[in-house]
């Protein structure tokens, strides 16, 4: 029996996280395992009058990619995708890895080198989602491997994802959209701030985000979302950080991860698993050791880290930092070809203080945004 929440997140990704007008192109991603899910977000966006294009995807077949392909295979970057990410209009990318697992063994200087090779198109999604061109979204559709990384059933897991991103099932559009002005608030708080300093457990961080514009994270982007984000000024952070959870990036789980700052760049980095995973993609490119996002979750349904990247920087009391890439809408100038999301719990003992004023203590806005 078809589960009925398929179609009302479907309805919102299509209607309302990326908006499908009638004569919009629209890239459909999503493995074989998200059929039921790619096929009512396929609907959806016929009846809005869009011309979807589905690529559905396989299982393991980047586990075969880098297991037989060659250098100048790995750099190859297929014309059909650079036509999609030049000329679409939207994209709705759906994960359902089938083993979260799977690149875990892979030798890390070949994603590093694939990873080199995709940064113009990387750098072109962002510039042309800046600017408007490009609306997306990325979401999840509930696996056993997700479930198990969770540490819950599949049942459970289909209703902690369904749960954060349609918490009201009679009108989901309306609920974010709600979500969406009071945390406007928060932005608009934020306009004309200069300084930040963050102290919590084995962190001291200070960074400036002057002349830096704050996004209310409400949907559009990721679904679930919950999160105000923007890029600090690049040479600016120094201090020290420890993330509470670990940081996983193209396969690769990496705990322990510590991070030492000057001038805005990691001059020093160490970490209690796959310290050498970490180390290689710091070094990717010349925008990889410099902060692209400085972020701060709000999402207050979701409490518990789950291995998924998509809802655990939006764990209510947290802030996460990307190193790489950041968002132009931001006004940040950083470049590179990753984009490494870290999470910090603040929820025992964890301050943010922004131009001398408390506005973060223990997880929880002191300031009054209601």
């Amino acid at each position: 029996m078809k589960d009925p929440r398929l179609e009302k997140l479907a309805d919102l990704l299509v209607n309302y996280s990326v908006g499908i007008r009638p004569g919009d192109k629209i890239l459909i991603q999503g493995s074989s395992l998200a059929e039921p899910l790619i096929k009512e977000v396929y609907v959806k966006a016929l009846q809005a009058g869009g011309f979807p294009l589905v690529l559905p995807e396989l299982s393991g077949l980047d586990e075969l990619l880098y297991r037989y392909a060659n250098d100048e295979q790995l750099q190859h970057i297929p014309e059909p995708l650079k036509v999609i990410i030049n000329n679409y209009d939207a994209r709705i990318a759906i994960w359902s890895d089938a083993n979260t697992k799977a690149l875990t063994n892979v030798d890390p200087a070949k994603i590093t080198l694939r990873r080199r090779a995709q940064r113009e198109l990387m750098e072109t999604f962002m510039r042309r989602s800046a600017s408007g061109e490009f609306r997306w979204v990325g979401t999840i559709y509930p696996t056993q491997a997700y479930a198990q990384d969770a540490e819950m059933s599949l049942s459970e897991y289909e209703d902690f994802v369904f749960g954060a991103c349609i918490p009201d099932q009679d009108d989901p559009i309306g609920y974010w959209r709600s979500f969406s002005a009071r945390q406007q608030k928060i932005v608009e708080w934020f306009k004309g701030k200069e300084s930040v300093h963050v102290t919590g457990p084995d962190t001291d961080l200070r960074l400036s985000i002057a002349g830096r514009t704050f996004i209310n994270a409400d949907g559009h982007a990721n679904m679930p979302s919950g999160e105000v984000f923007t890029g600090p000024v690049e040479d600016s952070i120094e201090g020290h950080v420890a993330f509470s959870y670990p940081a996983i990036y193209s396969g690769h789980e990496v705990t322990g991860v510590r991070l030492w700052f000057e001038k805005g760049k990691v001059v020093r980095a160490t970490a209690t698993k796959n310290e050498e995973f970490l180390l290689q993609t710091l070094d990717t490119d010349e925008g990889s050791r410099y902060v692209g996002e400085f972020a701060i979750g709000t999402n207050e349904g979701i409490q518990r880290f789950t291995g998924q990247i998509l809802f655990d920087e939006k764990i209510g009391g947290s802030f996460h930092m990307a190193v790489g890439a950041g968002y132009p809408e931001t006004g940040s100038l950083n470049q590179s070809s990753i984009h490494w999301d870290m999470i910090c719990d603040l929820r025992e003992g964890g301050e943010i203080t922004v131009d001398n004023e408390i506005l973060y203590k223990n997880g929880k806005f002191v300031v009054d945004f209601r």
